[in-house]
């Protein structure tokens, strides 16, 4: 026996995921999809295995080390498993739907694997479902991303969400397109304000954007009032249209701004985002404005925004819904009895055999003489 479960050991963040998790995730991802589909966004459905060099290419190659790799048999190439799909869905619009109106509004749902888990998320395989707007540049694009993955996580149940807008580009601007120093940068990932004016320069400019952070309502204001270089002045106007049309759409929706978060946005080159809940540990999912089809079209490809969300932190922020009542029909019931039942709804479990035992199938009700009876203990 010791030997056998031996055998039946997984990776380290791999799992298995077992009922009734694994219809809990299936309902929510498909719930998900149809409010995308709601927005005009249609599906597409890319391989999990590509090339290397198309799949990490450009802006992508920050995903290298979390990348596994192996060798074609047939073409002798490198192919890489997919470690996000947003690369793959921006593939797609460059290439096999390059002629296609824009913008173009694309979804997709799928499993992707990494070399390692961090911290907040240990699992190395984890589904991502979500929506690329592609060949948009008006801040209307950011704004429906926004209020759209609100509503489709509200769609399933989600609560006490909140959204912590970034803006990746913000500190390079006020740096003059210096990149900061491994101090800096140090009390910047520390949100380390003193330090900051310490270091002199722009520090101190760096440091009012530190203290600037918080809920939109105070954030915005403040990061408005700061005497900004054109580039960082640009963005904040940006932000402050994007957060008016999301507050349009969903007066309640939770805003917060972190002016100097970069971190996770390493391709990403306008207002992102992250998402949380409430008591929910880890991000139930990131997105924001990136640039599309990156060497793989004539000139520098085509800016867009998008949202992923990630099925086993959405399902750790959404209620579990109480399991359906199963129904054992026995053995020598009316032929055709289970599929009545399934008619009407309900699921039904025909006995195979005189006698066999309803609580060990799971079921939770019995049919009997045409009606439906539960099961006592």
């Amino acid at each position: 026996m010791n030997e056998l479960i031996t055998r039946a050991l997984l990776p380290a963040g791999l799992r298995d995921v077992l009922p009734p998790e694994a219809e809990q995730e299936a309902e929510a991802v498909w719930r998900i999809l149809q409010v995308f589909a709601g927005y005009g966004y249609r599906r597409v459905k890319p391989p999990m295995v590509e090339f290397e060099d198309s799949l990490l290419a450009g802006t992508q190659a920050v995903l290298g080390p979390q990348t596994f790799r192996l060798m074609d048999p047939e073409s002798r190439r490198m192919m890489a498993l997919r470690p996000d799909m947003t690369p793959q869905v921006a593939r797609i619009a460059a290439t096999r739907l390059k002629g296609e109106g824009r913008p173009l509004r694309l979804s997709y749902a799928g499993q992707v694997l990494r070399v390692k888990g961090d911290g907040l998320r240990p699992e190395r395989q984890f589904g991502q479902v979500g929506a690329e707007l592609i060949g948009a540049a008006e801040a209307e694009a950011d704004a429906e991303i926004v209020v759209m993955a609100a509503r489709a996580l509200a769609a399933v149940g989600a609560a006490n969400v909140s959204f912590d807008l970034a803006l990746p580009y913000l500190v390079p601007a006020v740096l003059a397109g210096q990149k900061p120093d491994d101090l800096v940068r140090v009390a910047l990932d520390r949100r380390d304000a003193a330090a900051l004016v310490k270091r002199g320069g722009a520090g101190a400019l760096l440091a009012r954007l530190v203290e600037a952070s918080g809920p939109v309502e105070k954030a915005l204001p403040a990061l408005q009032a700061l005497a900004l270089p054109d580039a960082a002045k640009g963005e904040i106007a940006r932000l402050a249209r994007a957060v008016g049309l999301m507050r349009a759409s969903l007066p309640d929706i939770a805003l917060t701004v972190d002016a100097v978060e970069r971190r996770g946005f390493e391709y990403q080159n306008g207002l992102s985002f992250t998402i949380f809940a409430k008591n929910v540990r880890g991000e139930l999912g990131r997105g924001g404005r990136y640039l599309a089809g990156e060497d793989l079209m004539e000139g520098a490809g085509e800016t867009a925004t998008g949202v992923t969300l990630f099925t086993d932190t959405v399902l750790r922020a959404i209620p579990f819904p109480a399991e359906r009542r199963r129904v054992f029909v026995p053995a020598d019931a009316p032929a055709g009895a289970e599929d009545a039942l399934r008619a009407q709804g309900e699921i039904a479990v025909r006995g195979f055999s005189v006698g066999a035992d309803a609580n060990a199938l799971g079921c939770t009700h019995l049919w009997r003489d045409g009606a439906i009876v539960a099961i006592e203990g």
